[in-house]
């Protein structure tokens, strides 16, 4: 079953009951904490690999509180080039759509910036 995000605030979120307050990537079957960019707000393909392993089909990407983390088109373009479409929102909209999609069974992942 997919982790369920039980709730979000600046800064934190929980996960299957567990508290996290950096950002994390959430697959299909797992949560990995500390999730960290080479780039900080930019979203590099680099950024996703365990996303890519996991067969996720969709990405939703929580782009900050403010949406300050951006994904470039070549991020898109390579996620796609791999049958995964990716979504992006500020991040307490991502958290909504993520559980929506995960509760309806698809094979979602989601990466979590928790602050700005």
């Amino acid at each position: 079953m997919a982790p369920k995000i039980d709730s979000y605030e600046f800064g934190r979120v929980t996960v299957d009951g567990r508290e996290y307050r950096a950002d994390i990537i959430i697959l299909p079957e797992r949560v990995v904490a500390d999730w960290w960019r080479v780039e900080g707000h930019g979203l590099a393909p680099g950024d996703l690999k365990e996303v890519v392993e996991a067969k996720a089909k969709v990405l939703v990407v929580g782009t900050g509180s403010y949406g300050v983390m951006s994904i470039p088109g070549d991020t898109v373009t390579y996620l796609e080039g791999r049958g995964i479409k990716v979504e992006a929102h500020d991040t307490a909209k991502a958290v909504r759509r993520y559980n929506e999609l995960a509760s309806s069974g698809e094979r979602v992942a989601a990466g979590l910036h928790l602050t700005c």
